[in-house]
């Protein structure tokens, strides 16, 4: 039985909470006031649709990448698309995202985090080598699965297109040059393998090189290239969700991906907002005690 009286307790003394000193309570005695300190959701901050909106066009440009990947693998199939048509214009991408980031570097950035000639000669080494490297694969992988069915083909690649999008990174960065992840290592690793098992179907090593030489531009460089534009306006990063989507109306089934594109963009977020009226973060004094207003360094000198 629980004692509550009030009466009781201004007879007998007043409860401390304090295990030490005799009281003449009972061991289950709850005090009037134990509930007093009670709060509810204290550190939840209610969402906001647009800002979630906002923060949604990350998962969806990388999404639409994936669909405009297989809207260009689909067309190299078909031959209706010229695979040296794909080579210059992902050269000529290639080269406009350098101008661009050199430009948000040069005009939002300071003097000091401005891209050093070294890293730039860098990055020419580094895309030289894997167009070479690229060219002279063309031929083993366009030849790499040649004894495995087509099923099996199309189940691999969307298995690890999958993988993709899960493991892939969507967190936002202050800086665009950071240590990758191992989730999004992986992710990209993934991203490469499906195009190297979708491009050994295609009929000529140029189809190959061309299919390639855009994989790793959508699934290598993209991400990198995203993560420096989530820095800019919003009007920005909703123009090239824009762009990518409509771009991404040209993959096979386009009636599921616009469908996949706005579930992720308009109603996850509806979604997420709906779904904060259940969460109940209760706080009272029964709670673990947190130092307040100490360093690291006191801290540490008291463990």
């Amino acid at each position: 039985m629980v004692v509550t009286d009030s009466d009781e307790t201004s007879d007998e003394g007043e409860w401390k909470r304090v295990l030490w000193r005799p009281q003449p309570f009972p061991d289950n005695y709850v005090p009037p006031t134990f509930l007093a300190a009670l709060s509810k959701n204290p550190n939840v901050l209610p969402y906001r649709y647009w800002p979630l909106v906002l923060g949604a066009c990350t998962i969806s440009q990388h999404l639409s990448i994936v669909f405009v990947f297989l809207a260009v693998f689909t067309r190299l199939l078909d031959h209706t698309l010229d695979p040296r048509l794909l080579v210059v214009l992902s050269s000529v991408t290639f080269v406009a995202g350098c101008i661009i980031w050199e430009s948000i570097e040069y005009f939002g950035s300071n003097v000091g985090r401005r891209t050093p000639s070294d890293r730039r000669a860098y990055t020419v080494k580094a895309s030289l080598l894997i167009f070479l490297v690229l060219i002279a694969l063309a031929p083993i992988l366009r030849t790499l699965t040649a004894p495995t069915s087509a099923d099996s083909i199309w189940a691999v690649a969307t298995a690890l297109f999958l993988v993709h999008a899960a493991l892939a990174d969507y967190s936002y960065a202050a800086s665009p040059i950071r240590r990758e992840r191992l989730t999004s290592v992986l992710s990209i690793n993934a991203a490469i393998s499906a195009a190297v098992v979708l491009a050994s179907r295609l009929h000529d090593d140029l189809s190959v090189f061309a299919l390639m030489l855009f994989s790793v531009e959508a699934f290598a460089l993209f991400p990198v290239f995203r993560r420096r534009i989530q820095s800019m306006p919003a009007l920005v990063q909703s123009l090239v969700t824009t762009l990518l989507g409509l771009a991404a109306l040209a993959a096979p089934l386009p009636t599921l991906c616009a469908a996949v594109l706005t579930s992720v963009t308009f109603g996850a977020p509806a979604v997420l907002m709906w779904a904060q009226q259940y969460k109940h973060e209760i706080r009272g004094p029964w709670d673990a005690a947190t130092p307040r207003g100490l360093s690291g360094e006191h801290v540490a000198e008291f463990l």
